[in-house]
């Protein structure tokens, strides 16, 4: 089994949240290049600059987390013109986490006066340190759910790391 890998991914609240409804993901415009990195197990966290990809109004949170499904890679036909690449997330209820209270102590922001750099790139990875940190302010305060469980059934991150690590 590969090794636990954690990502972040920037895209703006309104995807995230078709994202979210459809248990999916897209990363850098549908291109498959990002996606191909993650495996099933990987965590993810969306990192939303703006409320609306067409919009100005700026958001600048974390606003969702999940982990890779599987190690399926696809494209999904959105218009006649524009076939992105999707991975399957389960995804896991959360509260939005401003970033700029965080930003001194994530250790993947380097610059700290410039700390939007790294997320032009759209799409990379972070160490365990930076995950745990954004993970506990998203989840604070939260009854923990897998959104896309049937079940419905709490499900708390001891049972997901003990299942992951198996």
């Amino acid at each position: 089994m590969n090794k636990e890998r954690y990502w972040v991914t920037v895209v703006s609240k309104d995807h995230v949240l078709r994202g979210v409804g459809g248990n999916f993901m897209q990363a850098n415009h549908g291109k498959a290049s990002s996606l191909k990195q993650l495996h099933r197990g990987d965590w993810v966290i969306f990192y939303s600059p703006k409320l609306k990809y067409e919009g100005d109004e700026k958001l600048q949170a974390f606003t969702a987390i999940g982990q890779v499904a599987d190690e399926e890679l696809y494209q999904y036909q959105m218009s006649e013109c524009f076939m992105p690449y999707r991975r399957n997330i389960n995804f896991y209820t959360c509260n939005d986490v401003p970033i700029v209270p965080l930003i001194g102590s994530l250790d993947f922001i380097e610059n700290k006066k410039s700390w939007g750099y790294r997320f032009r790139f759209g799409f990379f990875e972070i160490d365990q340190h930076d995950f745990t940190l954004i993970k506990t302010q998203m989840l604070a305060s939260t009854s923990i759910r897998q959104l896309n469980n049937s079940s419905s059934k709490p499900i708390s991150y001891d049972t997901v790391f003990a299942q992951n690590s198996n």
